[in-house]
Protein backbone atom coordinates (compact mmCIF):
# COMPACT_ATOMS: atom_id res chain seq x y z
CA UNK A 1 0.00 0.00 0.00
CA UNK A 2 1.51 3.48 -0.52
CA UNK A 3 -0.07 6.97 0.44
CA UNK A 4 -0.59 9.68 -2.31
CA UNK A 5 -1.49 12.85 -0.69
CA UNK A 6 -4.85 12.12 1.23
CA UNK A 7 -5.28 8.52 -0.82
CA UNK A 8 -4.11 4.87 0.02
CA UNK A 9 -3.12 2.95 -3.74
CA UNK A 10 -3.09 -0.44 -2.96
CA UNK A 11 -1.92 -3.42 -6.01
CA UNK A 12 -4.15 -7.02 -5.57
CA UNK A 13 -2.67 -9.48 -7.64
CA UNK A 14 -4.95 -12.26 -10.19
CA UNK A 15 -2.06 -13.96 -11.19
CA UNK A 16 1.72 -12.70 -12.11
CA UNK A 17 4.58 -15.09 -14.31
CA UNK A 18 5.86 -15.39 -17.74
CA UNK A 19 4.19 -14.93 -20.94
CA UNK A 20 4.31 -13.94 -24.12
CA UNK A 21 7.64 -14.17 -26.24
CA UNK A 22 8.87 -10.58 -26.76
CA UNK A 23 9.04 -11.43 -30.24
CA UNK A 24 5.22 -12.27 -30.50
CA UNK A 25 3.73 -9.19 -28.00
CA UNK A 26 5.80 -6.64 -30.45
CA UNK A 27 5.36 -6.86 -34.03
CA UNK A 28 7.70 -4.29 -34.39
CA UNK A 29 10.54 -6.20 -32.33
CA UNK A 30 14.09 -6.14 -32.69
CA UNK A 31 16.96 -8.29 -30.77
CA UNK A 32 19.36 -6.07 -30.99
CA UNK A 33 17.21 -3.71 -28.91
CA UNK A 34 15.88 -6.60 -26.89
CA UNK A 35 19.53 -7.29 -25.51
CA UNK A 36 20.40 -3.92 -25.15
CA UNK A 37 17.71 -3.72 -21.83
CA UNK A 38 17.72 -7.24 -21.06
CA UNK A 39 19.89 -6.91 -18.03
CA UNK A 40 17.70 -4.26 -15.82
CA UNK A 41 14.67 -6.86 -16.84
CA UNK A 42 15.93 -9.83 -15.41
CA UNK A 43 14.02 -11.65 -13.31
CA UNK A 44 10.99 -9.32 -12.98
CA UNK A 45 9.99 -8.17 -16.42
CA UNK A 46 11.81 -10.98 -18.43
CA UNK A 47 12.10 -14.68 -17.43
CA UNK A 48 15.93 -16.21 -17.46
CA UNK A 49 16.45 -18.32 -19.71
CA UNK A 50 13.22 -18.63 -21.52
CA UNK A 51 13.60 -14.44 -22.14
CA UNK A 52 9.36 -14.45 -21.83
CA UNK A 53 8.07 -11.50 -21.04
CA UNK A 54 6.68 -11.28 -17.02
CA UNK A 55 3.27 -9.56 -16.70
CA UNK A 56 1.07 -9.39 -14.13
CA UNK A 57 -2.61 -9.10 -14.39
CA UNK A 58 -3.75 -7.31 -11.30
CA UNK A 59 -6.21 -4.41 -10.38
CA UNK A 60 -5.60 -1.13 -8.40
CA UNK A 61 -7.88 -0.03 -5.32
CA UNK A 62 -7.69 3.60 -4.68
CA UNK A 63 -9.19 4.75 -1.86
CA UNK A 64 -10.01 8.16 -1.09
CA UNK A 65 -11.78 9.90 1.20
CA UNK A 66 -14.92 9.98 -0.15
CA UNK A 67 -14.72 6.53 -2.29
CA UNK A 68 -13.66 3.15 -2.57
CA UNK A 69 -12.47 2.68 -6.38
CA UNK A 70 -11.02 -0.35 -8.23
CA UNK A 71 -9.19 0.31 -11.52
CA UNK A 72 -9.05 -2.56 -14.24
CA UNK A 73 -10.51 -6.02 -12.82
CA UNK A 74 -8.34 -8.42 -14.20
CA UNK A 75 -9.83 -11.90 -15.92
CA UNK A 76 -12.59 -13.53 -13.36
CA UNK A 77 -12.96 -17.18 -12.31
CA UNK A 78 -14.93 -19.73 -14.11
CA UNK A 79 -14.86 -17.87 -17.62
CA UNK A 80 -13.95 -19.61 -20.67
CA UNK A 81 -11.19 -18.12 -22.27
CA UNK A 82 -9.27 -19.05 -25.77
CA UNK A 83 -6.23 -18.52 -23.93
CA UNK A 84 -5.46 -21.65 -21.62
CA UNK A 85 -3.75 -19.80 -18.88
CA UNK A 86 -7.04 -17.72 -18.62
CA UNK A 87 -9.72 -20.37 -18.74
CA UNK A 88 -11.54 -21.56 -16.21
CA UNK A 89 -10.10 -20.06 -13.21
CA UNK A 90 -10.60 -20.35 -9.99
CA UNK A 91 -8.27 -18.07 -7.89
CA UNK A 92 -8.96 -16.06 -4.74
CA UNK A 93 -8.76 -12.76 -6.20
CA UNK A 94 -12.12 -11.80 -3.86
CA UNK A 95 -10.43 -12.89 -0.67
CA UNK A 96 -7.34 -10.94 -1.58
CA UNK A 97 -9.89 -7.33 -1.69
CA UNK A 98 -11.11 -8.08 1.64
CA UNK A 99 -7.93 -8.80 3.11
CA UNK A 100 -7.21 -5.61 1.87
CA UNK A 101 -9.66 -3.89 3.46
CA UNK A 102 -11.91 -3.72 0.29
CA UNK A 103 -15.24 -5.72 0.49
CA UNK A 104 -17.30 -5.79 -2.91
CA UNK A 105 -20.32 -4.24 -1.18
CA UNK A 106 -17.84 -1.18 -0.34
CA UNK A 107 -17.37 -0.19 -3.91
CA UNK A 108 -17.97 2.96 -4.93
CA UNK A 109 -16.73 2.73 -8.52
CA UNK A 110 -15.50 0.09 -11.10
CA UNK A 111 -13.28 1.92 -13.72
CA UNK A 112 -12.11 0.11 -17.09
CA UNK A 113 -9.54 1.66 -18.80
CA UNK A 114 -10.39 -0.82 -21.62
CA UNK A 115 -12.78 -3.55 -22.51
CA UNK A 116 -10.29 -6.25 -23.01
CA UNK A 117 -10.78 -9.32 -21.87
CA UNK A 118 -8.37 -9.28 -18.56
CA UNK A 119 -9.74 -5.93 -17.70
CA UNK A 120 -13.39 -6.63 -16.79
CA UNK A 121 -13.31 -9.88 -16.19
CA UNK A 122 -14.23 -9.82 -12.10
CA UNK A 123 -17.14 -7.26 -13.01
CA UNK A 124 -19.62 -10.24 -12.57
CA UNK A 125 -19.24 -13.32 -10.75
CA UNK A 126 -21.17 -16.79 -11.59
CA UNK A 127 -24.10 -17.17 -9.18
CA UNK A 128 -26.95 -19.86 -9.57
CA UNK A 129 -25.71 -20.06 -13.31
CA UNK A 130 -26.06 -16.28 -14.30
CA UNK A 131 -23.59 -13.55 -14.47
CA UNK A 132 -24.41 -11.18 -11.77
CA UNK A 133 -22.56 -8.27 -10.72
CA UNK A 134 -19.46 -8.18 -8.55
CA UNK A 135 -19.78 -5.06 -7.57
CA UNK A 136 -23.36 -3.81 -7.07
CA UNK A 137 -23.51 -1.04 -5.22
CA UNK A 138 -20.65 -0.10 -7.55
CA UNK A 139 -21.06 2.49 -10.54
CA UNK A 140 -19.21 0.78 -13.35
CA UNK A 141 -16.80 3.84 -15.56
CA UNK A 142 -15.84 3.00 -19.32
CA UNK A 143 -16.01 4.72 -22.14
CA UNK A 144 -19.00 4.79 -24.71
CA UNK A 145 -16.53 4.82 -27.61
CA UNK A 146 -15.38 1.22 -26.46
CA UNK A 147 -18.62 0.10 -25.59
CA UNK A 148 -20.48 0.64 -29.06
CA UNK A 149 -17.75 -0.74 -31.06
CA UNK A 150 -17.41 -3.89 -28.86
CA UNK A 151 -21.57 -4.09 -28.92
CA UNK A 152 -21.04 -3.81 -33.03
CA UNK A 153 -18.60 -6.71 -33.08
CA UNK A 154 -20.37 -8.47 -30.67
CA UNK A 155 -23.49 -8.43 -32.57
CA UNK A 156 -21.86 -9.27 -36.25
CA UNK A 157 -22.42 -13.03 -36.67
CA UNK A 158 -18.87 -12.80 -38.17
CA UNK A 159 -16.85 -11.23 -35.39
CA UNK A 160 -18.79 -12.04 -32.29
CA UNK A 161 -18.51 -12.81 -29.92
CA UNK A 162 -16.69 -9.84 -28.64
CA UNK A 163 -13.17 -10.00 -26.96
CA UNK A 164 -13.06 -13.68 -25.96
CA UNK A 165 -16.75 -13.45 -24.55
CA UNK A 166 -15.59 -11.71 -21.82
CA UNK A 167 -18.13 -8.40 -23.57
CA UNK A 168 -21.24 -10.53 -22.70
CA UNK A 169 -20.23 -12.28 -19.30
CA UNK A 170 -18.74 -9.14 -18.04
CA UNK A 171 -19.82 -6.18 -19.68
CA UNK A 172 -23.62 -6.63 -21.08
CA UNK A 173 -24.53 -7.86 -17.41
CA UNK A 174 -23.98 -5.16 -15.25
CA UNK A 175 -25.54 -3.12 -18.59
CA UNK A 176 -28.50 -4.99 -18.43
CA UNK A 177 -28.30 -3.94 -14.13
CA UNK A 178 -28.09 -0.63 -15.03
CA UNK A 179 -24.94 0.13 -13.30
CA UNK A 180 -22.51 2.02 -15.89
CA UNK A 181 -21.80 5.50 -16.39
CA UNK A 182 -20.38 5.64 -19.50
CA UNK A 183 -17.97 9.01 -20.76
CA UNK A 184 -17.79 10.28 -23.86
CA UNK A 185 -14.47 12.56 -23.78
CA UNK A 186 -12.73 13.93 -20.57
CA UNK A 187 -14.74 13.54 -17.21
CA UNK A 188 -13.96 14.31 -13.66
CA UNK A 189 -15.08 11.45 -11.58
CA UNK A 190 -14.18 12.12 -8.60
CA UNK A 191 -12.19 15.09 -7.01
CA UNK A 192 -8.75 13.42 -7.14
CA UNK A 193 -9.40 11.83 -10.33
CA UNK A 194 -10.11 12.44 -14.19
CA UNK A 195 -10.61 10.30 -17.19
CA UNK A 196 -8.55 11.30 -20.53
CA UNK A 197 -9.25 9.86 -24.30
CA UNK A 198 -6.39 8.16 -25.39
CA UNK A 199 -7.68 6.24 -28.28
CA UNK A 200 -5.36 3.61 -29.75
CA UNK A 201 -5.14 0.12 -28.09
CA UNK A 202 -8.76 0.11 -28.40
CA UNK A 203 -10.73 2.95 -30.19
CA UNK A 204 -12.63 4.02 -26.67
CA UNK A 205 -9.29 3.30 -23.97
CA UNK A 206 -9.12 6.22 -21.40
CA UNK A 207 -5.73 7.42 -19.23
CA UNK A 208 -6.78 8.17 -15.53
CA UNK A 209 -5.27 10.96 -13.99
CA UNK A 210 -4.89 11.36 -9.92
CA UNK A 211 -3.58 14.30 -8.31
CA UNK A 212 -4.08 14.42 -4.29
CA UNK A 213 -2.24 17.09 -2.64
CA UNK A 214 1.05 17.82 -5.36
CA UNK A 215 1.11 14.02 -5.95
CA UNK A 216 -0.07 12.24 -9.15
CA UNK A 217 -0.02 9.06 -10.94
CA UNK A 218 -1.27 8.16 -14.29
CA UNK A 219 -3.38 4.85 -14.46
CA UNK A 220 -2.41 3.52 -17.86
CA UNK A 221 -4.40 0.45 -18.43
CA UNK A 222 -2.47 -1.39 -21.89
CA UNK A 223 -1.37 2.46 -23.02
CA UNK A 224 1.85 0.56 -22.02
CA UNK A 225 1.76 -3.15 -21.61
CA UNK A 226 5.47 -3.70 -20.72
CA UNK A 227 8.35 -2.16 -19.16
CA UNK A 228 10.06 -2.24 -21.73
CA UNK A 229 7.69 0.40 -24.15
CA UNK A 230 9.01 3.29 -21.99
CA UNK A 231 12.66 2.97 -23.74
CA UNK A 232 10.29 2.11 -26.79
CA UNK A 233 7.32 3.82 -26.54
CA UNK A 234 7.56 3.28 -30.78
CA UNK A 235 6.56 -0.71 -30.25
CA UNK A 236 2.65 -1.69 -30.46
CA UNK A 237 1.90 -4.56 -28.70
CA UNK A 238 0.38 -7.14 -30.95
CA UNK A 239 -3.43 -6.34 -29.39
CA UNK A 240 -3.37 -2.91 -30.45
CA UNK A 241 -5.91 -2.08 -32.83
CA UNK A 242 -4.74 1.41 -34.27
CA UNK A 243 -0.59 1.43 -34.18
CA UNK A 244 -0.70 5.04 -34.76
CA UNK A 245 -3.00 6.78 -32.26
CA UNK A 246 -1.75 3.48 -29.53
CA UNK A 247 1.67 5.65 -30.42
CA UNK A 248 0.44 8.66 -30.03
CA UNK A 249 -1.27 8.02 -26.87
CA UNK A 250 1.93 6.24 -24.98
CA UNK A 251 4.12 8.89 -25.90
CA UNK A 252 1.45 11.38 -24.59
CA UNK A 253 1.13 9.13 -21.28
CA UNK A 254 5.29 8.96 -21.26
CA UNK A 255 5.36 12.57 -21.63
CA UNK A 256 2.77 13.23 -18.64
CA UNK A 257 4.37 11.15 -16.30
CA UNK A 258 8.17 12.75 -17.16
CA UNK A 259 6.73 16.46 -16.71
CA UNK A 260 4.05 15.96 -13.93
CA UNK A 261 6.22 13.74 -11.72
CA UNK A 262 2.95 11.30 -12.21
CA UNK A 263 3.87 7.87 -10.57
CA UNK A 264 2.98 5.47 -13.87
CA UNK A 265 0.47 2.58 -12.60
CA UNK A 266 0.50 -0.29 -15.45
CA UNK A 267 -2.19 -3.36 -15.20
CA UNK A 268 0.73 -5.39 -16.43
CA UNK A 269 4.36 -4.64 -15.24
CA UNK A 270 6.33 -7.12 -12.93
CA UNK A 271 7.52 -6.18 -9.54
CA UNK A 272 7.98 -3.43 -8.30
CA UNK A 273 4.58 -2.98 -10.80
CA UNK A 274 5.28 0.78 -11.01
CA UNK A 275 7.70 3.53 -11.70
CA UNK A 276 8.62 6.76 -12.03
CA UNK A 277 9.25 8.21 -15.46
CA UNK A 278 12.58 10.06 -16.40
CA UNK A 279 13.43 11.97 -19.31
CA UNK A 280 16.67 10.24 -21.35
CA UNK A 281 17.79 12.25 -24.53
CA UNK A 282 14.65 12.04 -27.05
CA UNK A 283 13.11 9.09 -25.18
CA UNK A 284 12.59 8.40 -21.51
CA UNK A 285 13.72 5.76 -18.79
CA UNK A 286 12.02 4.01 -15.98
CA UNK A 287 12.89 4.82 -12.33
CA UNK A 288 11.72 2.05 -9.97
CA UNK A 289 11.17 2.49 -6.15
CA UNK A 290 9.45 0.32 -3.61
CA UNK A 291 7.36 -2.43 -4.60
CA UNK A 292 3.92 -2.32 -4.34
Amino acid sequence: MRQLGNTTIEKVEEICGPGFRPNRMFPNFNQEAFDAQKGWMLPDHVEPGSDRLVGSVHTWIVKTPKHTILIDTCLGNHKQRTNPGWRNLDTPFLGRLKACGCDPESVDFVMCTHLHVDHVGWNTKLENGKWVPTFRNAKYVFSRTDYDHYLKLDSDPKTGPANAGSFRDSVLPVVEAGLTQMVDGAAQLDENLKVEPAPGHTPGTIAIKFESRGERALFCGDILHHALQVYHPEWNSFACAEPVGARKSRRAALEHCADAGARLMPCHFGAPFTCHIDPKGSGFAPRFDAQY
